[in-house]
This record gives C-alpha cells, sequence and structure tokens, in this order.
C-alpha cells in the first residue's frame, strides 16, 4: 500500500460509503467523471475490481469491503500521527529536560514558571535537573537539557541563548548568636554594612561552581575597602548555609535562601551594596526549539513580566 496515493484511498472510502459517484464527487468537491477515473486508476494499481457498477450506483466487491476496512484504518492513524506530531510542534505533547541551580530552585519565580507551564502543557513529559551553573551549561551544550535556569554570566557563551529574567539581592548568612546578628540593646538587627564584615571569616561556594557570584562577592568587599578572608568553600548553598550554622564563619547568599529556615543561621540585608546582586539567567542553545521548550520560554518572559 507505501505506493498507493493516499488522496486514492480518500476518495474510494467516499464512494463506497456513498454508493454513488456523483454524491462522492459532491462530498469531496470534485467533478464526476475525474472521480470516476481516480477510482479505475486505483483498481488498476491494486489489480482488483474494487466496485461493481450498477445502473443507480456502486457497489462494493468482496475485495473493496475488505480494502474500505484497511483504508479506514490507515486514515484513522495517519491522521492520529498528523495530529501527534502537531502537538508536539505547539508545545502541547512531547518531552522537556529542564535545569537549575539549587540557589534558583528556591526562589518562588521557578515553582511559578513550571506551575504554569503544567497548567497549559500537562502532557508534556517535564524531567528536572539540579546542578551547578558549569555543569548545567555543559548539559545544554551536550543536549541533556533544553532549558536551563543559571546564576552566573558564561563565560563562553557561544552558540548559546542567555536571557536575564530577574536580578535578587544578595544577604548576609551569619551564625544565630553572633555579635553582628544584634545591636547594643540586644535587638536583633535588620541590616549591615558590608564594611562591618572586614575581620569576619568567609565560607563561600566554591568558584567553580558559581563563578559569576564568587567574583561579585569578592569585588564588592575590595569595593568596601577589604579581601574577605574565605576560610571555607563549598559546593552548593546548602552546604553552606551548614557551615554557617556550626559557627565556621559567614556567607552572601542570594536572597531567596531566606526561604531556608535554620534556627543556627540569622539573615540580614547589606546596606550601601547595590552591584551585590544576583542575576538569574534563562539559557538554551541557539537555532531552533522543540514546541515545548518554546512555551517554557514564554512562560518565563509572563511570569517575569507578573513580577514587575
Amino acid at each position: 500500500m507505501s505506493s498507493i496515493d493516499l488522496r486514492l484511498l480518500r476518495y474510494f472510502i467516499a464512494v463506497a460509503e456513498e454508493g454513488h459517484l456523483t454524491r462522492a464527487a459532491e462530498r469531496i468537491g470534485i467533478q464526476q467523471p475525474p472521480l470516476s477515473q481516480q477510482i479505475r486508476h486505483l483498481e488498476q494499481e491494486l489489480g482488483v475490481r474494487l466496485f461493481n457498477r450498477l445502473p443507480r450506483g456502486m457497489e462494493l466487491t468482496d475485495s473493496g469491503h475488505a480494502l474500505l476496512t484497511d483504508a479506514r484504518a490507515i486514515l484513522a492513524q495517519l491522521d492520529t500521527s498528523i495530529a501527534g506530531v502537531r502537538r508536539i510542534a505547539q508545545g502541547e505533547s512531547g518531552r522537556l529536560a529542564l535545569g537549575f541551580t539549587e540557589s534558583a530552585a528556591l526562589h518562588p519565580f521557578i515553582a511559578q514558571v513550571i506551575r504554569a507551564f503544567r497548567a497549559i502543557a500537562p502532557e508534556v513529559a517535564l524531567s528536572v535537573e539540579e546542578s551547578n551553573t558549569t555543569e548545567l551549561v555543559d548539559a545544554l551544550r551536550q543536549k541533556k537539557l533544553d532549558i536551563a535556569f543559571i546564576r552566573s554570566p558564561v563565560g563562553n557563551a557561544d552558540g548559546l541563548v542567555i536571557e536575564t529574567m530577574l536580578v535578587e539581592k544578595m544577604i548576609l548568612a551569619l551564625p544565630a548568636g553572633h555579635p553582628l546578628a544584634s545591636i547594643r540593646s540586644g535587638k536583633l538587627r535588620k541590616s549591615i554594612p558590608l564594611a562591618a564584615l572586614a575581620q569576619e571569616r568567609f565560607i563561600l561556594n566554591r568558584r567553580p561552581s558559581g563563578p559569576g557570584l564568587y567574583d561579585t562577592i569578592i569585588a564588592a568587599c575590595h569595593v568596601a575597602g577589604f579581601s574577605p578572608n574565605v576560610v571555607q568553600e563549598a559546593r552548593k548553598n546548602l552546604s553552606t548555609l551548614s557551615l554557617v550554622a556550626a559557627g565556621l564563619g559567614v556567607s552572601i547568599v542570594p536572597a531567596s535562601m531566606r526561604h531556608v529556615v535554620l534556627a543556627e543561621v540569622v539573615y540580614l540585608d547589606l546596606e550601601d551594596s547595590a552591584d551585590l546582586s544576583a542575576p538569574l539567567y534563562l539559557a538554551h542553545l541557539e537555532g531552533a526549539l522543540s514546541g515545548a521548550a518554546q512555551r517554557m520560554i514564554d512562560q518565563a518572559r509572563q511570569c517575569c513580566r507578573d513580577l514587575t
């Protein structure tokens, strides 16, 4: 059947169901003589007679009855396949691999984007991966991920599209009971100048995991008049906070980390540190995107607009 024009099958079904060439021609919108020629052409292709020509109509032969069943199944499967690939192209089904950094995952924006995407594309198989920026970018280049929310600017952005989603401030995390957590009256502080941390021991995410944020913190400290004493580096923000909770030092983290509530950790705003910020970027490979990826990006952009 692969050599048979599918259009001929549609013509055949119309004649079989109408039992009359003229009515079938009206149904499919062609003239009766060309339709009769197409049916004869189909019979010649197959080498069988499909209809008995009657004075007042067309009657299926046994071969015609057998073909009618198969032709309906073939065209139904074709219609299903076409609808399926169109749904994939429109982002209504298919697969999407999404990555994000640990700190990005804690920002309400990420959950908002995923919920919005799920609402409009519930049939898309969504897989998620949490990692650091360097590994997420590598996964994008290897086409293991379609989209990634990353924190740090990428050194070599060749072949990537990187779009700023939002920028959040960074805050200080310090052990509960630390002298800087309260003022002389015993009241808890709400904010502190960055320069007040000049003598503190710092715990930061190690630079290979997030070079952008690491360098931003170091640069901001230099502007404040000191070089931070980095005594420990951790691979993830949660590990960093655990070390802060243990009293090993203080850290500077994205403001969304406030959602991590630890009894042994206090968060303070940093004063006069406008340049100390944590951008959140959306990254993907250049070139054509899958329908699901484009839908996710559209939802991310809409969520950004909703936040402003």
